[in-house]
């Protein structure tokens, strides 16, 4: 069977495995001991081996394992995680993070053995614990909350009954007291079909569904055996629950690939023992939690991982580890399955638009409550695909702080992140894109920003640089600060490398503010850097940000002072799909203007224009706004008189202002954007299309390049 159709959900798990390992050791290196972190990092890295194993990626699995032997040993109290091993374990993230790289390109792992690392964990097991036994303790630390060791042998062989199932003592009181308190107590045995390649999947989806609907007691065999996969194509299980055996039935035989089940009443007096073993204690608290390391791979058991909480609980699975996502609450979605449906809510708008546009010209008058409820479903339809694409921008931001502990040791400097916003929401297509940028900015200010500490210290500054980045929603846009305390850019320096890169005439820089000289930033292949790193000065960047934001439909400004650090400012939609536009009229054209960019609209006399430097301005309330006559950019005949009053939409692009002369106002319509295609992509002046009610087509100004 061909697993090749599990790799998207692989990566996805994988990847979130990752994160999740970056952010916990991140922790435990400020706080060693932190139990929580510790426990975690195992279940990542035990899950990551799982999911690797059962896609046959042998040499990731082989990385994963060595690692999650080591945190077994940490969570025996075996050994200690001291600051140097830190590094080994962040070397250990990135090799399998190129593991996943190569995966995502070629469905292939590569041929890097990375037997260094692997050599590197073998020294921190061994450096405390003085020999080379600890491996095989990484076995029982995860089996003993797991399942009873001894009884685990018959169930792995495929021989399992839930009739046979041993109880110890305090699974037995649990079960007897669930039944005195007219709970429903069910034995299941499940039975998958012999060509399943994926059993530990199947097994993991069943407990997944049954604890849904009450707690499993125990499993034979073993949680930690189903999860690696030793057993043949049966396991059993005890379930406490309020649902009827029916209900059990069909949660089981609803998991694909199961052949069936045996569900019966269980009568816990009349089980049998758990043979007096050291291991058979633990056996009562064998209840998998909901776990979201379920990849294609692992029906991972949190509860085995944490034998306290579970075995306070009475019966399993009562408890969920500390800081663990609950399955149950998300569901993958692919982003293609969402864009067809917002295209479907798109068309909907539009007949929407028509039907409007029909009524009002027939001057029909009672389809106007149709159109009002239609319009309140398209409205709610719309908010409500929005929301499912809408995803928190914490996903791109969580790299962020691993990455500027690497580079306080590649820059020799000391700086801290400061990040705030991680919750504000954006659209999934916008929050992938912009991952780049933002690490770009933040690479640039750790390397050009911040000083180095004895120019820190002859400031006044503490020793400490901060970099911070703050996300908030402003309006229908989304606002993202990326800045430092550092040197500022110096506009001075700016301007003379423009003149040596001939990117402009020394008399054409003489007449520059210092905010245009600090824009020249953004000019491609435009670079201060006197040393060209790893880190930044390829001459590729600020420019390549800029463009990529722009092509997002937003912005970047920069605020600066020198001395004191540096600002940049990234707008961004909160959506591309769908807009509140103002619709105007210019020549005998019709066009939109996203509605976010507008500041407002004002009745200007021809005889309030006045002139500075040959260019038309406005006095509104008492700031000065340059005037730009849309006419004359779309190379339009314009239909109003010259002594007629003017309509200008006063726009915004950052702090700056501008008067936008049109023809004529139709009004606000919600309006769905259409890409103009390939042919016309380099249109700065449109930023799309879309469809009237009448069937016209508009094209959607872009602000941003007017100015």
């Amino acid at each position: 069977m061909d697993v090749s159709q599990y790799l998207s959900v692989f990566l996805d798990e994988a990847k979130e495995h990752l994160q999740s390992l970056n952010d916990n050791i991140m922790v435990l290196e400020q706080d060693p001991e932190n139990e929580d972190c510790i426990n975690e990092i195992f279940r990542s890295a035990h899950s990551m081996k799982g999911m690797a194993g059962t896609m046959g990626y042998t040499r990731m699995q082989n990385l994963t394992h060595d690692m999650e032997d080591v945190f077994s040993d940490v969570r025996a109290g075996k050994i200690k995680i001291k600051s140097a091993d830190i590094d080994v374990l962040l070397q250990c993230l990135d090799a399998i993070q190129g593991y996943v790289d190569n995966i995502t390109e070629n469905q292939d792992e590569g041929t890097e053995e990375h037997q260094n690392i692997i050599k590197s964990l073998a020294d921190i097991r061994n450096g405390v614990s003085g020999d080379g036994d600890a491996a095989p303790a990484a076995a029982p630390a995860a089996e003993a909350a797991s399942g009873d060791g001894g009884d685990a042998a018959p169930g792995a062989d495929g021989a399992s009954d839930y009739r046979a199932i041993r109880l110890d003592p305090s699974v037995k009181s649990t079960l007897e007291e669930a039944k005195n308190q007219g709970k429903n107590i069910f034995g299941v045995t499940v039975h998958i079909q012999e060509s399943c390649i994926l059993k530990a999947a199947r097994g993991f989806l069943v407990f997944k569904g049954l604890e849904e609907i009450g707690e499993i007691a125990v499993s034979d065999p073993t949680t930690q055996d189903i999860e690696d996969e030793k057993f043949e194509f049966t396991f059993s299980l005890i379930l406490i629950t309020d649902e009827s055996k029916e209900k059990v039935e069909e949660i089981v035989k609803a998991v694909s690939e199961v052949e069936s089940c045996d569900c019966g009443e269980f009568d816990p007096s009349g089980a049998k023992a758990a043979e007096d073993k050291e291991e058979a204690a633990p056996a009562a608290s064998a209840a998998p939690a909901p776990a979201a390391s379920a990849a294609p791979a692992a029906a991972a058991a949190p509860a085995a991982n944490t034998p306290a909480p579970a075995a306070a609980g009475g019966g399993a699975g009562g408890k969920k580890p500390v800081g663990k996502p609950v399955v149950n609450r998300t569901v993958r979605v692919d982003i293609e399955k969402l864009d067809v449906l917002m295209n479907l809510v798109s068309e909907l708008i539009i007949a929407k638009n028509s039907l409007i546009s029909a009524a009002n010209t027939s001057g029909v008058s009672n389809v106007n409550e149709q159109i009002e409820y239609l319009e309140s479903v398209t409205t709610n339809l719309h908010e409500s695909v929005m929301k499912v694409r809408m995803v928190p921008i914490e996903s791109v931001l969580q790299k962020f702080p691993r990455m500027i502990r690497d580079l306080n040791k590649t820059l020799n400097k000391k700086m801290e992140l400061t990040m705030t916003g991680e919750e504000t929401e954006m659209d999934r297509t916008v929050v992938d894109e912009i991952g780049d940028p933002l690490m770009h900015l933040i690479r640039n200010s750790a390397d050009h920003g911040i000083e180095s500490a004895e120019l820190r210290a002859q400031r006044g500054k503490p020793e400490v640089g901060q970099i911070f980045l703050h996300a908030y929603q402003d309006g229908n846009s989304v606002v993202i600060e990326v800045g430092d305390d550092g040197n500022g850019i110096d506009a001075e320096a700016v301007k003379n490398k423009a003149i040596e890169k001939g990117v402009v005439s020394p008399e054409q820089a003489a007449l520059l503010t210092e905010k245009q000289c600090v824009e020249l930033l953004f000019h491609p292949g435009f670079s201060t850097a006197k040393v060209v790193s790893e880190i930044s000065g390829r001459g590729v960047g600020l420019d390549v940000v800029k463009s990529k934001v722009e092509s997002l439909s937003g912005e970047v400004t920069v605020k600066t002072k020198l001395g004191e650090g540096s600002t940049w400012v990234i707008r961004l939609p909160l959506t591309l799909a769908i807009i509140q536009a103002l619709m105007v009229v210019i020549g005998n054209e019709k066009y939109a203007i996203p509605l976010d960019s507008i500041q407002s609209i004002e009745d200007v006399n021809p005889a309030d224009l006045k002139l500075v430097e040959n260019k038309e301005v406005i006095n509104l309330r008492g700031s000065v706004l340059p005037l730009i006559r849309l006419n004359e950019v779309l190379d339009t005949e314009s239909t109003r008189s010259p002594d007629e009053d003017m309509v200008v939409v006063i726009a915004r692009k950052g702090d700056q202002l501008a008067g936008l002369v049109i023809d004529e106002l139709m009004g606000q319509q919600e309006i769905v954007i259409k890409p103009l295609g390939k042919y016309t992509n380099k249109c700065k002046l449109i930023s799309g299309a879309t469809i009237l009610g009448d069937g016209e087509i508009a094209l959607i100004l872009d602000t941003n390049s007017i100015f």
